[in-house]
């Protein structure tokens, strides 16, 4: 598993790459990753990750 951050730092290259429209990254993730809501590794993402 990948935390966000690396999640959109793959969907940045593969987009470049490819000049795909459908490989641009979703706004919603780039807002998330700048939020600092990196996945299981800062807690918050798309879920709460934190420990109960």
């Amino acid at each position: 598993m990948v935390g966000l951050d690396v999640s959109l730092t793959i969907e940045k290259v593969l987009h470049t790459e490819f000049r795909e429209p459908g490989l641009a990254p979703a706004p919603l993730l780039e807002h998330l990753v700048a939020a600092g809501c990196l996945g299981r590794k800062s807690g918050r993402g798309f879920r709460d990750h934190a420990r109960k």
